[in-house]
C-alpha cells in the first residue's frame, strides 16, 4: 500500500488524503470561535478500503492537536465514529453546550 499524505489546506477549509499526489479524500470544517467543526468526510471510490479515512481522520486530529488552538466539533458522523473508536482523541472533543 502507498503512503497515504494528509495536509490542511486552509484556503479551501479542509484537510486532504493524497496517495502518489491524487486525491484520495477530504475532510471538510468549519472554524467557529476557537473550535473546529467537521462537516463532512469523503474517501474517492477508488481509494476505498485503502485506510484513506482513518488515515485522513488520524492526521486532521494529530494536527489540531499539536496546534493547540482549537477544540474539535465532529459533526461529520465518520469523524465522530472514528473517534469513539479511538478514546485517546475524546480530550480534543468540545463540550457540548
Amino acid at each position: 500500500m502507498s503512503e497515504i499524505d494528509v495536509a490542511e489546506v486552509p484556503e479551501n477549509s479542509r484537510y486532504e488524503a493524497r496517495i502518489g499526489g491524487e486525491l484520495a479524500g477530504f475532510a471538510d470544517y468549519v472554524l467557529r470561535e476557537g473550535r473546529i467543526v467537521f462537516t463532512h468526510t469523503e474517501v474517492d471510490d477508488a481509494f476505498e478500503g485503502q485506510g484513506v479515512g482513518s488515515a485522513l481522520a488520524r492526521g486532521a486530529l494529530d494536527d489540531v492537536r499539536r496546534s493547540g488552538e482549537r477544540e474539535v466539533v465532529p459533526m461529520c458522523s465518520f469523524i465522530k465514529g472514528w473517534i469513539d473508536k479511538h478514546p485517546d482523541y475524546v480530550d480534543l472533543v468540545a463540550d457540548p453546550v
